[in-house]
């Protein structure tokens, strides 16, 4: 309602009634609805005119963080808002309580983080008057005259847009909206800033979905294509005119006319690259905003949107930085705009801003390197581009660290960057994460960070520096922490002097193998000890001691367990078994036939029979279990039908076994020696069976006297027949004295080390744990 004019008798009286309060839905404020009661009097006080009006006031909470004190801000929030009772200071806390702990989604950061200052004007296009909604077709009437009247008239236009209340009625508009994209389209190169102002209303329209398809019908995104390019271009141009004049000033440096020049070109060049670079930024927004669409952002990328935004990469302007990484970042989801982003070299221009001094940029530019972060070739970028230490010193950030662990993880992935991680302050920076966790739930981000990284020997080092494995081993026992344990069963892997360290913590470990744990953490506990091959080591001592083979033994039935827990209790059998007091022990409490059921049972799965196998290799390897594996068990006619599985570790370790099984028992070295020779002779026995041998057909094979040179002898009983390395079977089938010189020999030639590769060719304790996988949007 206007205002009364002075000397009117009669006056207006105004009432607030109706206060409620809410959250605004993506900001940190505080949205008061009311209702204004406006009432004019006559000259008896009787009411004239009646009006009602609902109202809205924000109230913004620039302070509020994690550590603000709600109830002290809830009162200054009510002393100081007239339009808040007293009486609503119990709910204004608890509203403030929400906002603190409510966690704001990415896309509405970024969205307030590139918007604030992009609907301010230049301040050469400030104007002293106030424009009114009602003088609209005057400011139309202005775009029609010369440049300067035309900005004044964009300019008060802008003022309008500003106010999304008046957008509802601008868009009702058409001459003025027309008007404005035929200046635009016609005069932007006339003057920058009338394209700015007049792109910084349409961007007022495109900060709303509902405006999109005003924006599009106009054209303007397209409009802003051309602008971009076209600026871009120019500012190669004034880049090349400067370093003329400075290449014939630095010749000539004693010339003061070439100095003052120089100088008066590079302010100059200050000047315009200013508002150039506001003219961008606001062109960018814009675009950012229709890109919301995705057949609109496909038109954009078209017309190499990414390869401009790259471009964009080399300026100085924090603001304008900001507006094209969070561009990229949004670009960034799709498959065809990250390979875009890698054939431009866009990461190693991203790396030069890390670390920067803008905290909303630094932690875009790090939302969108997680992103490319998942492609291989762009993490090798990364690295080379010195990204891992800069990363790592992000860690003592606590605003970027959980951002920066996500890119470190993924750069742990691959085994080829795992040891420079031992370069940086990476690993202490973390192990102190660690430790400040106390008995709270550890992030999972720092904890499988830590689980790859523990997987490299110079990593694990460092890990279990002074008390680094000991503090790790009382918060895994005492918390039963399955993901710690995890990362200790990775370090335990390591041999040297890493190795030798858990010898202080067997029995801690030993002590969590039983049925009342859970199964996840019993898993790397076997896991653990299963790696410890430590000579110094007396397993014998420790199974009896936590009485351990009863478990062991009720563990490997088919089906007693998981197939993760049975695996592990196999492969700690076969650790055990290394000890010959300890083979003895377990073969004299029947685990020998429970582990040919269990081959039974898992013939099909390689982990199993390699595993299973291994064991069978351990066991015959000593003398005091070797009489039970080959006279009292059927293990040597498995490993026969095993020797040539298409699974070469298979193969491997059941070749060895039954190596020593040849040399050790004549009856079982013959079949095997035969098993041999067919295999290796198959399709030779084949065409002797199969064909007919008379002595006009084969005249070769018999002698002058009719007689066949093998005598009735059985073929298979011709030593000097048999496939053999030289001078491992003599002509009469012995075995040489050379062949193998003692059991000590034996060992070194055929125990891999600590245990054999898996049967799928990698080691079961060396694995990935987690698979960071959500790309930041």
């Amino acid at each position: 309602m206007d205002s009364l004019p002075a000397g009117d008798p009669r006056y207006l009286k105004r009432r607030v009634k109706g206060c409620t309060l809410e959250v605004h839905p993506t900001e940190r404020a505080l949205v008061v609805q009311y209702e204004v009661e406006a009432t004019v009097l006559g000259e008896l006080g009787n009411p004239v005119v009646g009006e009602h009006k609902e109202c809205q006031k924000i109230i913004r909470l620039k302070s509020l963080n994690a550590h603000t004190d709600t109830s002290s801000l809830a009162q200054k929030v009510v002393e100081e808002c007239r339009l808040i009772p007293s009486s609503k200071l119990h709910e204004v806390e608890q509203l403030l309580f929400y906002l603190q702990n409510r966690k704001q989604s990415n896309d509405i950061q970024e969205r307030k983080r590139i918007s604030p200052q992009d609907s301010t004007p230049y301040a050469g296009v400030e104007l002293d008057e106030v424009a009114s909604i009602n003088s609209i077709d005057e400011y139309v009437e202005l775009l029609y005259e010369d440049v300067q009247e035309k900005i004044r008239g964009a300019t008060l236009i802008f003022q309008l847009a500003r106010n999304p209340d008046n957008l509802e009625e601008l868009i009702q508009n058409e001459a003025a909206l027309g008007a404005l994209a035929r200046v635009l389209r016609e005069d932007w190169k006339q003057s920058v800033d009338l394209a700015t102002t007049i792109v910084s209303v349409f961007f007022c329209f495109s900060s709303f979905s509902q405006f999109h398809g005003l924006v599009t019908h106009y054209k303007i995104g397209a409009l802003c294509m051309n602008i971009i390019e076209h600026e871009l271009k120019r500012f190669d141009l004034w880049q090349d005119e400067l370093q003329k004049k400075k290449k014939a000033y630095e010749e000539f440096s004693e010339n003061q006319n070439l100095k003052k020049e120089h100088e008066k070109s590079f302010r100059k060049y200050q000047s315009l690259l200013t508002k150039q670079e506001q003219l961008l930024r606001v062109a960018l927004c814009l675009l950012l905003n229709l890109a919301e669409d995705t057949r609109t952002e496909l038109k954009m990328r078209n017309k190499s949107i990414v390869h401009t935004l790259v471009k964009i990469l080399d300026r100085e302007d924090e603001e304008l930085l900001l507006v094209v990484v969070s561009f990229l970042k949004k670009l960034s989801i799709f498959l065809e705009n990250k390979n875009d982003m890698a054939e431009t070299f866009a990461v190693e221009k991203l790396a030069r801003l890390v670390p920067c001094d803008h905290e909303y940029l630094l932690s875009t530019n790090l939302r969108l390197l997680l992103n490319l972060s998942f492609d291989t070739s762009l993490r090798s970028q990364m690295v080379q581009t010195g990204l891992l230490p800069k990363v790592s010193s992000l860690l003592a950030d606590e605003a970027q660290r959980q951002l920066s662990m996500c890119i470190l993880y993924h750069i742990s992935m691959d085994d080829r960057f795992k040891s420079m991680f031992a370069d940086t302050d990476c690993i202490p920076q973390l192990m102190k994460m660690v430790f400040d966790c106390g008995e709270e739930t550890m992030d999972v981000e720092l904890i499988s960070l830590c689980i790859n990284l523990a997987a490299n020997k110079s990593n694990a080092k460092v890990i279990c520096e002074g008390n680094g494995l000991k503090m790790l081993m009382k918060r895994a026992v005492k918390l039963k922490d399955v993901l710690v344990m995890k990362m200790i069963r990775n370090l335990s892997q390591h041999n040297g002097p890493t190795k030798t360290l858990f010898l202080d913590h067997v029995g801690d470990l030993a002590a969590e193998i039983s049925e009342e744990e859970a199964e996840e953490f019993v898993i790397e506990c076997l896991g653990t000890l299963a790696n410890l091959t430590i000579a110094d080591l007396d397993w014998a001592l420790v199974l009896k001691e936590y009485n351990l083979v009863p478990y062991l033994k009720d563990r490997i039935k088919p089906g007693s367990a998981e197939d993760d827990l049975i695996l592990e209790v196999v492969i700690m059998i076969g650790t055990v078994s290394m000890d010959d007091s300890c083979a003895a022990m377990l073969a004299k409490s029947g685990i020998i036939p429970a582990l040919i059921e269990l081959l039974n049972a898992r013939q099909e799965d390689d982990e199993f029979v390699c595993q299973i196998v291994y064991v069978f290799y351990q066991m015959v390897f000593h003398k005091a279990t070797r009489d039970v594996i080959v006279k009292d068990t059927q293990v040597p006619a498995y490993l026969i039908d095993l020797m040539h599985d298409s699974n070469a570790e298979i193969r491997k370790v059941c070749n060895n076994t039954l190596d020593i099984i040849t040399e050790y028992d004549k009856e079982w070295g013959e079949k095997i020696q035969n098993e041999k020779f067919c295999w290796y002779n198959c399709q030779w026995l084949e065409m002797v069976e199969n064909r007919p041998m008379d002595e006009a057909e084969e005249p070769f094979l018999y002698g002058e006297d009719g007689e066949s040179f093998i005598g009735d002898r059985d073929l298979l009983e011709r030593p000097d027949l048999f496939y053999r390395a030289e001078g491992s079977i003599s002509a009469d089938g012995a075995i040489s004295p050379e062949f193998y010189t003692d059991l000590s020999s034996l060992s070194e030639q055929f125990v891999p080390a600590d245990r054999p590769v898996s049967a799928c060719g990698f080691r079961p304790d060396e694995q990935l744990f987690f698979n960071y996988n959500t790309a930041s949007r």
